[in-house]
């Protein structure tokens, strides 16, 4: 009798083992900590309220210290829509029993007619230095982890990645006062360089409140340059919700696809803040 004979294909695949791979701290929690709700009075509307979502980084003193000064970052329009020389943000003060309670900080974003925030001449980024309560006590942003043309040229970004977005649409936030996360996936293409397509989409159906959410990426055992990289944690910020697209030739119809502006621009709106705060 014939034994029948099954070929065994054997497939290798090269893997990049890491074990000492870099332990980054979660980048959904230290963004969920450092992105708060901002409003103030609507700019033409006073006794109507204009709100959006902001996040703080850091911009190291000068000289270089391990010290660092707090910087907000939003959507230019987000700043714009407020009127007035204040604006607020809800903070979140945790307990000893590990809840969370809200309370409004007040920010100075003008003197008069004179804005103390800084917008990107060329993207709806806008930055203001803010003085935070003396028992603040959450880990920022470092601008290291804001993605660049080389970040996303490494590690091979394209559509159909997923990417994360927090923020409060519609003024909604959760019980203790923490942004909502959602996600969606790029789809757009190409997207560098950044110096040509300032921004992106994403499927992603936004409403007010998201405008000046960060837009953020983290994947592990990513498979990049050919290598699937076990281990390892990619991570970073890539931008910073814009706004929802609209289809012009149906009135501005909107179809659940929303802009983000590149990360890289929030680095130059933060290089264009002059080296100290008007507070010391």
């Amino acid at each position: 009798m014939r034994r029948a004979v099954c070929p065994i294909f054997l497939v290798l695949c090269w893997v990049d083992l890491r074990a000492d791979a870099q332990q980054i701290p979660d980048l959904n929690t230290i963004l969920m900590e450092s992105t708060f709700k901002i409003q103030g009075p609507k700019h033409g509307d006073p006794r109507s309220i204009s709100y959006g979502t902001a996040f703080l980084m850091a911009k190291p003193k000068t000289p270089p210290s391990k010290d660092a000064w707090y910087v907000l970052v939003s959507a230019g329009h987000v700043f714009d829509d407020i009127e007035g020389d204040s604006a607020y943000i809800v903070l979140r003060d945790k307990q000893a029993d590990g809840t969370y309670t809200s309370r409004d900080w007040k920010l100075t974003i003008r003197k008069g007619d004179t804005a103390l925030y800084v917008k990107h001449p060329g993207a709806d980024v806008a930055v203001v230095y803010v003085n935070m309560p003396d028992n603040f006590n959450v880990t920022i942003v470092p601008q290291s982890l804001l993605a660049n043309d080389d970040t996303i040229r490494k590690f091979e970004i394209h559509p159909g990645d997923e990417v994360l977005c927090l923020g409060f649409p519609l003024y909604v936030s959760t019980d203790s006062g923490f942004p909502i996360l959602r996600s969606g996936r790029i789809a757009s293409y190409p997207i560098i360089p950044t110096s040509v397509y300032k921004t992106f989409n994403f499927n992603f159906e936004i409403f007010d409140g998201n405008s000046g959410g960060p837009v953020y990426f983290i994947d592990r055992n990513r498979y990049y340059a050919g290598v699937i990289h076990m281990g390892e944690v990619v991570q970073f910020v890539i931008g910073i919700i814009k706004g929802q697209v609209g289809a012009a030739f149906y009135n501005n119809k909107t179809i659940s696809l929303a802009t983000v502006v590149h990360a890289t621009y929030i680095k130059e709106a933060i290089d264009l803040l002059p080296p100290e705060p008007p507070y010391k």
